[in-house]
C-alpha cells in the first residue's frame, strides 16, 4: 500500500470511490473546483491510499486554526479490514498536529453504524454536549 498527499489529479477516482462508499454524502462543495481550492487551502492534510497504482482510500482535512476537522474517508471494500482506513486517519492527525492542531472533529450520518464503530475503535469520542446546526448561504439545498 502506498500512502501519499492527495492532489487535484486524483479527482475522478476520489469521487467515483466516494460514490461508491456508503456513508459519503457528496454536495456542491465537492466539485472539481470546490476540492481544488480545499486542497490549496489546506495543503498537505488531504491522503490517498494507493493499491497497484489506483486510488483505495481517501481522507480528506483542514483546520480553522483552532481545531482540524476530518472529512471523506473512504476505502474500496476489496481493500477493508486491513489496517487502510486507520493509516489514512494517522496520516492526517500527524499533519494536523504538524500545523498545531491538538483536536479535530468529525461528521457522519446517523445511519452509519459501521462509521460509528470504526471511529469508536480509534479512540474517537461521541459527544451528546454539542448540537451542530447549519445555515445555507447559497445558491441551493446541496451546498
Amino acid at each position: 500500500m502506498h500512502y501519499r498527499p492527495i492532489t487535484i489529479e486524483d479527482y475522478d477516482a476520489a469521487v467515483a470511490l466516494w460514490l461508491s462508499t456508503e456513508g459519503v454524502r457528496l454536495r456542491d462543495a465537492d466539485s472539481r473546483e470546490g476540492v481544488a481550492r480545499y486542497l490549496q487551502r489546506n495543503s498537505g492534510l488531504s491522503f490517498v491510499a494507493e493499491a497497484e497504482g489506483s486510488v483505495v482510500g481517501t481522507i480528506m482535512s483542514g483546520h480553522d486554526s483552532h481545531r482540524g476537522f476530518i472529512q471523506h474517508l473512504a476505502v474500496a471494500a476489496s481493500h477493508r479490514n486491513i489496517g487502510v482506513g486507520s493509516q489514512l486517519v494517522a496520516l492526517c492527525l500527524e499533519a494536523l498536529k504538524n500545523e498545531g492542531i491538538q483536536k479535530s472533529h468529525l461528521m457522519i450520518l446517523v445511519e452509519n453504524e459501521a462509521g460509528k464503530r470504526f471511529w469508536s475503535n480509534l479512540g474517537w469520542e461521541f459527544r451528546t454536549d454539542i448540537a451542530l446546526y447549519s445555515f445555507i448561504n447559497g445558491a441551493g439545498p446541496n451546498a
